[in-house]
């Protein structure tokens, strides 16, 4: 089975707040463009995935003259009760290794 296959099947085991998360982790200055089209969802939809992790305190957006970068708190603790005891720089270990 390819990786699209699974793709196409209607869910995912990680949220799109999680995935939008992981882009910016790879590349702080990823355009939002960029990021929706990785994540599969629309360009709005990760600005208010963004404002919803930078109101959090997950991400600071730091201003780079027309464009924005990103900035993650890694310590910060994933927000469900199962998973609370582990951290954002948990999380993005175990994807990106």
């Amino acid at each position: 089975m390819s990786v699209d296959d699974l793709t196409h099947r209607g869910w995912t085991f990680l949220s799109n707040h999680a995935h939008v998360l992981l882009c910016v982790s790879r590349d702080a200055s990823m355009r939002i463009r960029d990021i929706a089209l990785k994540v599969g969802i629309t360009e709005r939809a990760v600005r208010h995935i963004l404002s919803d992790l930078e109101e959090a305190g997950y991400v600071d957006r730091i201003r780079n003259g027309r464009r924005n970068s990103y900035q993650i708190d890694e310590s910060r603790c994933l927000r469900h009760p199962i998973e609370h005891h582990k951290t954002i720089a948990d999380l993005i270990r175990v994807i990106h290794d």
